[in-house]
């Protein structure tokens, strides 16, 4: 199970979980179940430059269609090929098996994140 302590969360609803320069980013269980059964995610390009703020892909549920946003700045270093082919991955397990890209850090990584604290009283709740 994942420290959800751990994280530090966006008001989009992404994850984002450092370890070193390297950050893993998903999107929250709150997220996945607002958006109902997702059914197709578009990743960025491996070795793309994101800029926080920015779209860096989008997710599709059987309800809607949503921008992913980049939580941070730096370039993608990994894809979750898992989540490509199996997208129900992301509402089974948004922290664990269901993350989406790995970026390499760059710049001020985690100005303007919300700690988990933050981003329950943002949700309403403790998702």
């Amino acid at each position: 199970m994942t420290d959800l302590a751990a994280l530090t969360y966006t008001a989009e609803h992404e994850w984002v979980a450092v370890d070193g320069d390297i950050a893993t980013i998903g999107i929250t269980d709150y997220a996945a179940e607002q958006l109902g059964d997702v059914v197709y995610v578009d990743l960025p390009a491996a070795n793309a430059t994101l800029t926080a703020g920015q779209v860096m892909g989008e997710i599709e549920s059987t309800k809607s269609v949503s921008e992913l946003y980049a939580p941070v700045d730096g370039e993608v270093i990994a894809l979750n090929g898992e989540v490509d082919a199996d997208p129900s991955l992301v509402n089974q397990d948004p922290y664990g098996k269901g993350w989406l890209v790995r970026v390499r850090l760059s710049g001020q990584p985690l100005t303007g994140l919300m700690d988990r604290a933050a981003y329950e009283q943002l949700t309403g709740g403790d998702k």
